[in-house]
């Protein structure tokens, strides 16, 4: 069973944007720093583009930025933008077990809302200054 890594990849790339936000930076060199093949970086990059989260430039002297301030930025706007799905997912059964997957559902429809809140209200402004602030001491 594979995790969907699209979120936290994208999360660690706006991260790097954010940090030198009026700097072009290639998928290329984000891949480098993040240990992963621009390939991905492109895609994660296309998606938050489409969602009006970043803005990139074709070119030689192209690049990817963000398309707003990251105090504008929700970690949530990031998870919807990669469509990672669910976070939890039931498996479906009959009988007396559908009981259970109903119950079950139930929980991870509530687990969903919680995080989804938590994702509302951290901006990517604020992820950035508590890094920022780890890495100080």
């Amino acid at each position: 069973m594979a995790i969907n890594t699209r979120f936290a990849t994208g999360v660690h790339a706006l991260v790097l944007l954010a940090a030198e936000p009026d700097v072009l930076q290639t998928s290329k060199d984000v891949a480098r720093k993040l240990n992963t093949n621009p390939v991905v970086i492109r895609r994660v990059f296309s998606l938050l583009q489409h969602a009006e989260l970043v803005e990139s430039q074709k070119g030689p002297n192209g690049g990817s930025k963000l398309a707003r301030p990251a105090k504008e930025i929700t970690l949530s706007d990031i998870h919807s933008a990669l469509n990672t799905g669910g976070l939890l997912h039931g498996a479906s059964f009959s009988g007396a077990q559908s009981k259970v997957s109903s119950a079950l559902d139930q929980v991870f429809a509530d687990v969903a809302r919680a995080v989804e809140k938590e994702l509302d209200q951290t901006t990517l402004s604020q992820l950035v200054k508590k890094i920022t602030k780890k890495s100080k001491h």
